[in-house]
């Protein structure tokens, strides 16, 4: 069951990385069409809502964040969030043919080192271990380990917002990101959490009169905008291509710390393929850069584009926009 159930998971996710990737240059050719009209969005107009291609990305990426969702409820986050890198991929392919962004070589480069790094969990990836119920998910999340982990990224995060931000928020891009990756983990732990509830639930195994189902989609709720909110500021504030490497690294790291606590995803395993995850893992965060480096090295201005907007493939991979 655990094998069919990876298997599963890893279909979903890479059809959630290539309905994202598609969906992020479609809304980009949709804006674009718009600012050729004279009406950028940048300038606060938004008739690139009456453009079709705009409303094709939208609906293809609402689509691939389904299926990410999904495959919580299949594999474990070990698998699945680094797994977002590929819609990098896929969305820098297709701006090389359909958007004339040229693809270098040095980005070639990285799109191979995130193809094997990726083929690389894949293979060492921990099988899932589905839950009973949410009270079984409610032991996990309120055992001493995972306890210590939450208080210390919520006072992480009040520091940050209390402090740091005030002073640094506009100079320091580790502030923002900082408090987006943090919350991140979070999300992700209890978007699993409610897959398993949903899961369980189209199983015959119902798990809406459990309060613990309605506390962790509150918790899902408030970090879910928490982090889009400080995303859009670092956004807003800083480099897109420096935002997203930096960001893909601190939440997809924090995000298997996490899990790895929460749901003991290595347990079992023996050395050799946890060494072999997180060297796949490293190989990927290293493509990841290495696209997003090169793409800088290019002054392509792209007319449309709203400041602050939040690309699909910069978010959580669990989280819907």
């Amino acid at each position: 069951m655990g094998v069919l159930d990876n298997t599963k998971g890893l279909i979903l996710a890479m059809l959630s990385s290539l309905f994202i990737g598609t969906s992020f240059i479609l809304k980009k050719k949709g804006l674009k069409r718009a600012a050729a009209a004279g009406t950028r969005a940048g300038t606060g107009s938004y008739t690139y809502l009456l453009e079709p291609l705009w409303w094709a990305g939208m609906i293809t990426m609402i689509v691939g964040e389904i299926a990410n969702f999904v495959a919580y409820m299949f594999a474990p986050a070990v698998l699945v969030t680094p797994l977002g890198a590929l819609s990098i991929i896929v969305s820098a392919v297709l701006a090389h043919f359909m958007l004339k962004e040229r693809l270098r070589q040095m980005g070639i480069l990285g799109c191979l080192s995130c193809i094997v790094g990726s083929i690389v969990i894949v293979i060492h990836a921990p099988q899932e271990h589905t839950p009973s119920s949410v009270l079984e998910i409610w032991t996990l999340a309120t055992e001493p380990a995972f306890l210590i982990y939450e208080a210390v990224t919520l006072s992480m995060v009040l520091v940050l917002i209390i402090y740091f931000e005030p002073h640094y928020g506009q100079t320091n891009i580790l502030v923002y990101l900082g408090i987006c990756s943090l919350m991140g983990s979070l999300t992700v732990m209890s978007i699993k959490a409610i897959g398993t509830a949903i899961k369980l639930t189209l199983e015959g195994i119902s798990q809406a009169a459990y309060p613990q189902t309605w506390f962790f989609l509150s918790v899902a709720v408030i970090c879910v905008i928490t982090q889009l909110n400080y995303l859009n500021k670092a956004l807003d504030t800083f480099n897109a291509a420096i935002v997203s490497p930096i960001y893909y690294v601190m939440f997809t790291t924090l995000t298997i710390i996490a899990s790895a606590i929460m749901f003991k995803d290595w347990s079992g395993q023996d050395m050799n393929s946890i060494i072999s995850e997180i060297c796949g893992f490293i190989t990927v965060l290293s493509g990841t850069i290495i696209l997003h480096v090169t793409r800088e090295e290019e002054p392509t201005t792209l007319p449309g584009i709203v400041q602050g907007e939040v690309p699909s493939h910069y978010v959580s991979r669990c989280v819907p926009i």
